[in-house]
């Protein structure tokens, strides 16, 4: 059987047949410098639902599996160093972005990367979500979600999955400072500390409390 990581058609040749296919979308290709040479599409907000249900149902390559979808924050300080691409000065407070890894298990072709961007990291933080064509980012959306704050429009359950509903914050934002106000709960295992740090300091201490 084929590995379904064979080489796919050029990167920029799949954002040329998209852009004819959905009318008005502008694909953007993001190169990738490293070996790998995995390069990305970038694709609009306002239109990647329908670029993407071009690429499953409709497109040569017929992408029917999402394998991975992951969070990105960039605040401004970071873009200072990220020189990928110009369009990284349209954002000057920054922006948090969404990587999909889509397959297509019938051609046994991927991976090809698709990505989102919002349009800032406070206000405008709303993307498409990709939960109704591909079922596999359901879970994974509602974990960017809670731990980046990315709101996904049409998502069918977006709420926390890994902090409660109270919990305030976004921990995985590069600028998320974790609050000093946790309290002391005695545990089990504060007793086995105690005797772990009394034998440290007296050696003896574990012969005597062996032979007692």
């Amino acid at each position: 059987m084929q590995s379904p990581s064979c080489p796919l058609p050029d990167v920029q040749s799949i954002a040329d047949a998209l852009q004819v296919a959905v009318e008005g979308a502008v694909i953007q290709v993001c190169t990738n410098p490293a070996a790998s040479e995995q390069h990305s599409l970038l694709l609009p907000a306002d239109m990647g639902f329908e670029c993407a249900h071009w690429l499953k149902h409709t497109s040569p390559w017929k992408f029917d599996y999402l394998s991975n979808a992951t969070g990105i924050d960039w605040p401004k300080g970071n873009l200072d160093k990220k020189k990928e691409d110009a369009s990284d000065s349209e954002t000057p407070e920054g922006y948090l972005e969404v990587v999909y890894h889509l397959y297509s298990i019938r051609g046994s072709l991927g991976p090809l990367i698709i990505r989102f961007r919002t349009q800032n990291r406070t206000d405008q933080v709303k993307l498409p979500s990709m939960t109704p064509i591909w079922r596999s980012a359901e879970l994974q959306e509602r974990e960017i979600f809670d731990l980046y704050g990315v709101h996904f429009d049409g998502h069918p359950d977006l709420r926390r999955v890994l902090m409660w509903d109270e919990f305030e914050g976004h921990p995985m934002r590069r600028d998320y400072v974790e609050p000093d106000d946790f309290e002391y709960e005695p545990t089990p295992h504060a007793e086995v500390k105690a005797k772990s740090e009394q034998y440290q300091n007296d050696p003896a201490a574990s012969m005597r409390g062996r032979n007692s």
